[in-house]
């Protein structure tokens, strides 16, 4: 039987996580043991019903340069006064870190468990596959960007029909030192529900 969880060094890690931006991001990449392990824990998620409502969809590093290339194409096609900065920049969109998964919502429908519940599911895999990385001396960074929401290239990325892109993880060893930035109040954000007088 499985211990309790070690709730003092997760408040430490959680009190204290920071994103490294994808472009921070380098070598080394996890080991494909390691990887395994990631996703292991990325699908240990709130899950009603048991449906795993997502899939996974890892990008080869030897693949990104075709799919820059696609995006960049995809990307002037549709925009006639893009910028040859810009169209550069869209070809490195999957090689600012040495690992890119993409995490997908595959929601079961019709089913009792409503599709909402099910895509908030994916999106905890998203944050449990950063807290995984993490865990093993990586960082990541979660992305989706403007193809992520374009039929086309979520086809082109194995994105089905039915189907939507949760958010693509860059992962890698951090080249900086994360930066803090301003959090919410919690106490601006929260209230406490009370019933109407009458």
């Amino acid at each position: 039987m499985a211990g309790p969880n070690d709730n003092a060094s997760l408040a430490a890690y959680l009190s204290t996580r920071r994103t490294v931006p994808s472009l921070n991001l380098g070598g080394p990449k996890p080991d494909e043991d390691v990887v395994s392990k990631i996703l292991e824990i990325a699908v240990r998620v709130p899950d009603h019903g048991k449906l795993a409502p997502w899939r996974f969809i890892r990008y080869p590093a030897e693949n990104c340069v075709d799919i820059g290339r696609y995006l960049s194409d995809l990307w002037g096609r549709e925009n006639s006064d893009a910028s040859l900065e810009r169209l550069a920049l869209e070809k490195t969109r999957f090689m600012r870190a040495p690992m890119v998964i993409g995490v997908v919502s595959n929601p079961i429908a019709p089913h009792k468990v409503p599709v909402w519940e099910q895509q908030l599911s994916s999106g905890a895999v998203c944050l449990n596959l950063i807290h995984a990385a993490n865990a093993y001396g990586f960082a990541a960074q979660w992305l989706t960007e403007w193809y992520s929401y374009h039929d086309e290239a979520m086809r082109y990325l194995g994105v089905q029909e039915g189907e939507r892109l949760s958010g693509f993880i860059h992962i890698g060893t951090p080249k900086v030192e994360p930066s803090e930035r301003t959090r919410p109040t919690v106490d601006t954000i929260t209230s406490v529900w009370a019933p109407e007088l009458k």
